[in-house]
Formats: structure tokens, C-alpha cells, sequence
């Protein structure tokens, strides 16, 4: 099977995708859920002309100049309105965030009159509308302020119980099976024996999947057993998604696409052309998408990013990111690229003169997840890309870890 390109392969792990089973959440439970629908504001806010500032409203719609004077009749808290009416030369002490009173055109902040008794002079001018904060002035009973496929965060969930919202109709989180296999493999916390390493993708895997707003659902270490395979593979039952670490290969202990197959696996495509990450599986198992991803852990994660994260997003209803990547100025020259796109990582920096720019590290060898871990961007090298000096510019994609 020849390798596929990258836009190739993502557009078919992401072709067919339904549209996402609606849920409705607290919205103290909506940090990081997508919204399934428009959201359109129940309420005005403020619901009525508020004062911005401690101070008095005052009659009138006019400038009040030095010297002006004003008798206050009452006052107007936040929760606690004035009730009566305020004629020509009246006032009514009022506080932040309290209703105005229809008749008062400003309000004169404390620090600017002078009060003697229920007598207030002002010591400095005051424009009329000053320090109101108008009804609606935020938004309006209708508005729509958050679109479906939305998101939402801190700031945005705010917004919604602002707007109204008790209940939040949201998209179901998808289900994320994650399968670890080899014999060498050994839960973290684990001594490792002397043919054995710690068992490190999972942990990562399942930090992506959180991040995107998936359910992680993790099926521990299968060894490189046919029996052992298929048991764990069938625990996966009822998942979204499949995402299989390592034995997806052609070796004698690589099993896990002949156990899929014997399991039913639709085959989409095995190898693409992608630099790490080559040895990528994708099908479908009934209606659960397995991804099998290569075992190298730096391969993994580059995949899981690629691949895992945007089929997340497509499950959840968001609008895919076509964004265009960033460029910075290389450091230091990079060799001509061979057939595959190569995802370089790499650290960002400023030159003096306020230039973003990007060196490579030093090794890009697929197994080192030191490397990864420091590096904050990737380094997009085309296929066949030409050879490029130290100066150039290069397309850059940042890495949210």
C-alpha cells in the first residue's frame, strides 16, 4: 500500500462524521464542553442603566458645573433601588452597580462634591451621562452571543449564566479507548525489568484526549498475545475511538492489525507520509474508529496531534482549525526533505531587532521524549522541500502541551 499524503488521511479519518448526540449539563459542569446549539441571550445586561461608580445621580441631563447643588431625598443600592421620583435640584446617594433613577442623566462620584447634611455641592465639573453604564449596554434580550461548536472556557461560561442559562446544551463527550502493547512494557511507577521500559504513551495519550474535550477510557498494557489482543480489544466495545500503541507494524510480534481484522476491522489505510509517524493505521470496527499509532513515543504524540485531536473535534460538532501556520527565521540550516512531511521539533526564540525565530533540535530521533518535551513549536518541512540556510523563513506550528 503506498504511503498516503497527510491531508489524504486526515480527511478520511474524518469523513462521515454525524453530527454529536446533544446533553444538557449544569453550567457549573460546562468548562471545556461544545455547544450544540446558537446560544441567544435570555436577558438584557444590564437589565437596566446601572451607576459605575460610588457617588450621587442627579437630576437632569445637562453638564453639572462647579457649584451646583442638589438636595439628596434618598439613596439607591445595589439590589435596592431608589422607588420614588427625583425632581429638578434633587439627588439620591448611589453605589455601584445600583439602579439609576429614570430622572438622573449622570452621576457625580463622591470625591467630586462636598455634603452638608442632605445638602451636596459639586467641587468639580460633571459631564452629563458620566459614570453610567447604559441598560444593554453588555447585550440585549436576543443576541446571539455564542455560536454552535463553541468551545466553551472560563471567560465564555461566565458569559452564558450571564445570558441566563441554568442548563447548557452541549455535544457528548467522545469515548477515547486507549490500548498499550508489547511485552517490554510496564505500568508507570513500575521497576522495570532488564528487557523492559515504562509504559509512558498512555499517560500522554490520555492528557491529549482531556484536552480535547474527550473521555479517556484506558485499557492498560496488552502483551503481544493473539487472546490477550482480542480481550482488550473487545473491553473497547462501546467506545468512539480505538487508539492503539505499537505492534501495528509488519514484524513477527507486531499483531494487533491481524487481531482488528480477525475482529472485523473495515481497513481505511496503513503508512502514510509523515515523518514521524509513518506506520499509522486507520478503519472502523462497526462504528468505533481505531486509530493504531506507532510505538515510538514522540511518533505517537505527533500522530495523536494530528490525527486524534482534530477526530475529537469533528466528534464534538467544532468547526475544523484551518488557521495558517505561523513563520519564524531559521537559525541554522536545515538538509533537503525527503518524501514525507517532517514535523521538526523545535524552540522558538527573539532576535534583537524582535524577529521570531526557530532553531531544531539538535537529534529528531523518533524515541526521544526529552526533546519533545522541551520544544515548544514543530517545524512544518514540506515534501521534497529544498534545502534552507540559516535566515530563511519556515512554517511553524506551536505546540500546547
Amino acid at each position: 500500500m503506498a504511503l498516503l499524503p497527510v491531508e489524504t488521511a486526515l480527511a478520511r479519518v474524518l469523513d462521515g462524521i454525524a453530527s454529536p448526540t446533544e446533553e444538557l449539563v449544569p453550567i457549573t459542569e460546562a468548562d471545556g464542553r461544545v455547544l450544540t446549539q446558537d446560544l441567544t441571550a435570555k436577558y438584557t445586561q444590564p437589565p437596566f442603566a446601572a451607576s459605575a461608580m460610588d457617588g450621587y445621580a442627579v437630576h437632569g441631563k445637562a453638564d453639572a458645573p462647579i457649584g451646583t447643588k442638589w438636595t439628596v431625598i434618598g439613596e439607591s443600592a445595589a439590589g435596592r433601588g431608589f422607588s420614588g421620583a427625583v425632581a429638578s435640584g434633587q439627588a439620591v446617594r448611589i453605589f455601584t452597580g445600583a439602579p439609576v433613577p429614570a430622572e438622573c442623566g449622570s452621576v457625580v462620584i463622591q470625591e467630586d462634591v462636598t455634603r452638608e447634611g442632605d445638602l451636596i455641592t459639586a467641587i468639580d465639573a460633571t459631564a452629563a451621562g458620566a459614570n453610567i453604564r447604559p441598560a444593554g449596554n453588555d447585550f440585549s434580550q436576543g443576541d446571539v452571543l455564542l455560536k454552535r461548536g463553541h468551545r466553551l472556557n472560563a471567560h465564555t461560561v461566565t458569559l452564558v449564566a450571564a445570558m441566563g442559562y441554568g442548563e447548557v446544551p452541549v455535544a457528548r463527550r467522545p469515548v477515547v479507548a486507549i490500548l498499550a502493547t508489547g511485552d517490554e512494557l510496564v505500568s508507570p511507577g513500575t521497576v522495570p525489568g532488564p528487557d523492559q521500559i515504562v509504559s509512558s504513551n498512555p499517560v500522554g495519550l490520555e492528557a491529549l484526549v482531556t484536552r480535547a474535550g474527550g473521555l479517556a477510557r484506558p485499557l492498560g498494557i496488552a502483551p503481544d498475545r493473539e487472546d490477550a489482543l482480542a480481550l482488550r480489544i473487545a473491553n473497547a466495545r462501546g467506545a468512539d475511538i480505538l487508539v492503539t500503541i505499537g505492534g501495528a507494524s509488519v514484524g513477527d510480534h507486531d499483531l494487533v492489525g491481524p487481531v482488528l481484522k480477525k475482529q472485523g476491522l473495515d481497513l481505511t489505510f496503513w503508512k502514510i507520509a509523515l515523518r514521524p509517524g509513518k506506520p499509522l493505521m486507520f478503519g472502523k470496527l462497526d462504528e468505533m474508529r481505531v486509530l493504531g499509532l506507532p510505538g515510538n513515543p514522540v511518533s505517537a504524540l505527533i500522530t495523536a496531534r494530528v490525527f486524534l485531536v482534530p477526530l475529537i473535534h469533528a466528534l464534538l460538532g467544532m468547526p475544523r482549525d484551518t488557521s495558517q501556520s505561523e513563520t519564524a527565521i531559521l537559525t541554522q540550516p536545515l538538509d533537503a526533505n525527503g518524501p514525507r512531511l517532517h514535523l521538526m521539533r523545535a524552540k522558538l526564540a527573539r532576535s534583537a531587532d524582535g524577529h521570531l525565530t526557530v532553531a531544531p533540535m539538535p537529534s529528531q530521533d523518533s524515541s526521544l521524549l526529552s526533546a519533545l518535551a522541551t520544544s515548544d513549536c514543530l517545524i512544518l518541512r514540506e515534501p521534497d522541500a529544498a534545502p534552507a540556510k540559516a535566515g530563511d523563513s519556515v512554517k511553524i506550528q506551536r505546540l500546547t502541551h
